[in-house]
């Protein structure tokens, strides 16, 4: 459930999945506002959806239409998973599970440095908060600050396209999925990069990041990593990432 959706490997994914585990299912990606939203929760509480996936510009959102939200995904205000529990609408953020789980290709060292202020930026910023001294820069300047204060956490505020030298980047905005650019000198001074929007080619920030040898985490991994703990929340069953993995390249 998003908007744009056109672009997603989400449903190449599943089905990939389901056919490895033998499940009868379907996965199929909806364009929607925030009615269509709201009609998919109601679908879900009735029995029609078993569960979804939310993605921009509507995690914070669906985070308010749950009946429960898991305790993370609760203090981050921002859901992407959905799971139907009898008739009541379940949130999990599957952000923040990837977010930690790709971060081990990470440098120990260093500060942290996350790009937005919405959803996704939230569910970094709890998924990181003990990883480093983080900063966070939004073309809305203020924007960091109050998402520091609603979180509780120690978010030091930056000016967009200000540089925080040796950083290991947060990109949680959508720019890139249309190959828009980051601002050149946050890339020019970082130490990694993890850039959650994906294309059918890599971003422009990951190819940056790439000519510059440092570590890099890109859209697609963290897509099949969020892919995997949604697969288990609503299966009960461990993912198939490797058919997954194979499906990514495939849509």
């Amino acid at each position: 459930m998003g908007d744009p959706v056109s672009h997603s490997r989400s449903p190449a994914i599943f089905r990939a999945a389901f056919e490895a585990a033998g499940i009868d299912g379907e996965y199929t990606a909806r364009e929607v506002d925030s009615e269509g939203l709201r009609q998919a929760f109601e679908h879900l509480r009735h029995g029609r959806l078993d569960g979804f996936n939310v993605t921009m510009p509507h995690k914070a959102e669906a985070f308010s239409l749950c009946d429960r939200v898991e305790p993370e995904a609760e203090r981050a205000g921002s859901v992407n998973t959905v799971v139907r529990e009898g008739r009541e609408a379940v949130g999990h953020s599957t952000d923040i599970a990837a977010v930690r789980d790709c971060w081990r290709t990470m440098p120990d060292a260093g500060p942290i440095l996350i790009l937005g202020a919405g959803g996704a930026a939230a569910a970094s910023a709890v998924a990181l908060e003990n990883r480093g001294t983080l900063y966070i820069a939004s073309r809305s300047f203020g924007s960091g600050s109050a998402l520091a204060d609603r979180l509780g956490i120690e978010l030091g505020e930056v000016h967009w396209g200000v540089p925080v030298v040796m950083a290991k980047v947060v990109n949680s905005t959508p720019l890139g999925m249309k190959e828009e650019t980051l601002p050149e000198d946050v890339l020019a001074l970082a130490s990694g990069l993890l850039d959650m929007p994906y294309a059918a080619a890599p971003t422009p920030a990951v190819a940056r990041a790439r000519e510059r040898d440092i570590p890099v985490v890109d859209g697609l991994e963290l897509l099949l990593t969020q892919a995997g703990h949604g697969f288990r929340l609503w299966t009960g069953m461990a993912a198939p990432l490797d058919a997954m993995r194979q499906a990514v390249g495939n849509p």
